[in-house]
């Protein structure tokens, strides 16, 4: 079997140890393999191994690549290039994390967009990434919106006026997701949700009455 076929096998401990000859291999003309089964790869511990081989190919060859696949239909295509996009850290890549990335309806995909930006924002850029991703304040379910949040904690200061202003809006569901991220903002080491209960707390009382 060769290791092309032996990363489509139907035993998912066949398809970990092709990707991770992949990696060990190194060889550029893996590089379309390796992407296309990116966007089919159903197991949580292969699609990490094949974003791992990825990433030991030249940054050259899979920006560029990646980059392409962030345009695909498919939505786990798009979630896992942002994700080996985030591993790399190559700066190139921030131009195409786009607003309609960090707005796409699969959750997935916001998420792994979010954490790319963050992480791949040069300076000068952060405050405007904050504002964009401000907009999606109080989506989504737990982790979703903790993926959010951490994403605005990761922008520092930048998020800080954004934030404020998010916390005085009059949605209570963004208002409260708005509160939580500030409390992560000053306090990393605190629980996201207990910082959720107090937030809805002040949200339905009032900051008047918040330290009641």
């Amino acid at each position: 079997m060769t290791l092309i076929n032996a990363l489509a096998a139907r035993e998912s401990s066949v398809r970990l140890q092709a990707a991770l000859a992949a990696g060990t291999r190194a060889d550029p003309a893996l590089l379309e393999p390796l992407v296309a089964r990116c966007a089919v790869e159903p197991d949580f511990f292969v699609r990490d191994m094949l974003t791992w081989a990825l990433t030991r190919l030249p940054a050259q060859l899979t920006v560029p690549r990646l980059v392409v696949e962030l345009r695909s239909a498919i939505p786990q295509a798009r979630s896992q290039a942002l994700h080996t996009l985030s591993k790399t850290g190559d700066r190139r890549a921030w131009p195409a994390i786009t607003s309609s990335l960090l707005r796409d309806p699969d959750d997935e995909v916001a998420r792994a967009a979010w954490r790319t930006a963050a992480g791949l924002a040069p300076e000068g850029e952060q405050e405007g990434l904050a504002v964009e991703l401000a907009t999606q304040l109080g989506r989504g379910d737990r982790n979703t919106r903790l993926s959010l949040s951490r994403a605005l904690v990761a922008l520092g200061e930048a998020a800080e006026p954004v934030l404020r202003r998010a916390a005085a809006g009059a949605d209570p569901e963004v208002q409260a997701h708005a509160h939580a991220t500030e409390t992560l903002l000053r306090d990393p080491e605190a629980g996201f949700d207990v910082a959720i209960e107090e937030a809805k707390r002040i949200v339905a009382l009032g900051p008047r009455h918040a330290d009641l």
